[in-house]
């Protein structure tokens, strides 16, 4: 039976996965800023998906959330914005939470699917998260560039009807036992040359060749993996991502075998496009998710007694450049006074 879906907002992973299920026969409603939602219904959304391209010409569009529940009872909600947005949305969802729909919390980091919990309910909250790579073009307006998969956890009533809804709809979706080893595991994903990429203004492919940065990005990933063993969190593979590979190759291989294999896969996965931080930081909102991904490495090691230096310089670093602290190039190009600023930092503590 199909399945009817809430979108919050018409984003890169909202359209993909929204428009992918309205695409196999689903009710997709799209909840969208006034401006945004009156565009869409003006030009529909585009989803370039491989070699085929697909249109959805008279989207279901709500420009408030009140327009949007008008339309319930929902299945499930896709949520998928920023994590430096969450607080926000949550408020505005508080006088609405016994309307609402389960919430299928595809963000970043591993503290989201807690704080949505507190404020709407343990039971209104589904862990799950996105492998593919998906470049978006505008609102609405989306390029798959890499299909990998996603992942939803298990345990939640709607669960493996909405793996099922999603593998239909050429998502490549699977269950997932465990919600902590599936968002733990696609964190390690995102931290690779993200942080120091934006801080440094350089590629990952840059970033990989040089020895002294991969060391430091060897490091931050160390640091989560114990981080990671001090709660009894496993590595898994998710779709399309070897993970336990990286895990191994980070934790066991010397430099000279785990180098080229990691600098392989983070090319592999991005090329020479720049990661999420950097577009975040040269957005102009002053806002990353560093916070959410290396930051919440550091305050899991401080309440598990585990240090974690290099997540700690490369979160307080990239937190004082986007809030202007330090300015956008304090760093570029010169990854000697990043790798001095540590330990200077290793020296003082």
């Amino acid at each position: 039976m199909p399945l009817k879906i809430l979108a919050f907002g018409a984003g890169a992973i909202g359209t993909y996965i929204g428009g992918s299920l309205a695409i196999s026969g689903n009710s997709v409603t799209f909840l969208e800023r006034p401006e945004v939602a009156a565009s869409l219904s003006q030009r529909g959304l585009r989803l370039k998906l491989g070699d085929q391209e697909h249109r959805i010409e008279t989207p279901h569009l709500a420009s408030s959330i009140e327009e949007a529940l008008q339309q319930r009872p929902f299945d499930a909600a896709i949520f998928a914005l920023k994590s430096f947005d969450t607080a926000l949305m949550i408020q505005a969802l508080l006088p609405y939470r016994d309307g609402l729909p389960p919430i299928v919390c595809l963000q970043n980091g591993v503290e989201n699917e807690a704080h949505l919990a507190q404020a709407l309910g343990e039971g209104q909250v589904i862990a799950g998260t996105v492998t593919s790579a998906i470049g978006r073009q505008a609102a609405g307006d989306i390029v798959l560039e890499r299909l990998r998969g996603m992942g939803i956890a298990a345990g939640h009533p709607i669960s493996t009807e909405l793996v099922q809804a999603c593998a239909q709809a050429g998502l490549n979706a699977r269950l997932y036992p465990s919600a902590a080893e599936m968002k733990w595991s696609k964190m390690l994903t995102n931290l690779l040359a993200n942080a120091s990429s934006a801080i440094l203004n350089m590629t990952p492919g840059e970033i990989f060749n040089h020895p002294g940065l991969y060391r430091l990005e060897i490091e931050q990933l160390r640091e989560t993996l114990r981080v990671m063993r001090a709660q009894q969190i496993e590595v898994v593979d998710l779709p399309g991502t070897a993970v336990r590979a990286l895990a191994f190759a980070v934790l066991r291989l010397p430099a000279g075998f785990s180098r080229p294999l990691l600098r392989k896969a983070v090319q592999g996965g991005r090329g020479e496009k720049m990661p999420s931080f950097y577009i975040d930081m040269q957005s102009g909102r002053g806002q990353t998710e560093v916070d959410w991904l290396n930051g919440a490495v550091v305050r899991y090691g401080k309440l598990l007694g585990v240090p974690t230096p290099v997540n700690q310089l490369l979160t307080e670093t990239l937190q004082a450049m986007t809030s202007g602290a330090l300015p956008l190039d304090s760093f570029a190009r010169n990854p000697e006074k990043l790798l001095q600023s540590l330990k200077k930092d290793q020296l003082s503590g």
